[in-house]
């Protein structure tokens, strides 16, 4: 008999039940979550959990990129920024270059940040 973790199941229905913009927010968030696992992991020498958790943060910039309406106006931006960001990824991670993986975190809260403030301006109407 399997034991479920409440915090999973919290964790779990979260997702199910979050709104297109609460989810959009949870993915930035878990972008930042694998970028700092691996700032931590390069700094332990540990190659292997950096390249894991660069890559997962690399499929949610990659995401974003197929995911955007192409009709709006703003997404030609997006996607050169999300195309930036994601070439970062690799070369911090190809270089084991602190300095680049620190740009594309500061790129990515920026968007993090903006998506809130955006959120929060619909949610005060």
């Amino acid at each position: 008999m399997a034991i479920n973790n409440p915090y999973q199941t919290y964790q779990q229905n979260s997702v199910t039940t979050a709104s297109p913009q609460e989810l959009t927010l949870m993915l930035y968030n878990g972008c930042l979550k694998f970028i700092k696992l691996a700032k931590r992991a390069m700094d332990e020498g540990k190659f292997e959990e950096k390249n894991t958790n660069l890559i997962k943060a690399q499929a949610i910039i990659q995401e974003f990129q197929i995911t955007l309406d192409r009709d709006i106006a703003i997404s030609e931006g997006l996607a050169q920024l999300y195309e930036y960001i994601n070439f970062r990824l690799i070369e911090a991670n190809m270089k084991n270059d602190l300095v680049i993986l620190e740009e594309a975190e500061g790129q990515v809260k920026e968007l993090r940040d903006t998506w809130k403030e955006a959120m929060a301006l619909v949610k005060g109407k």
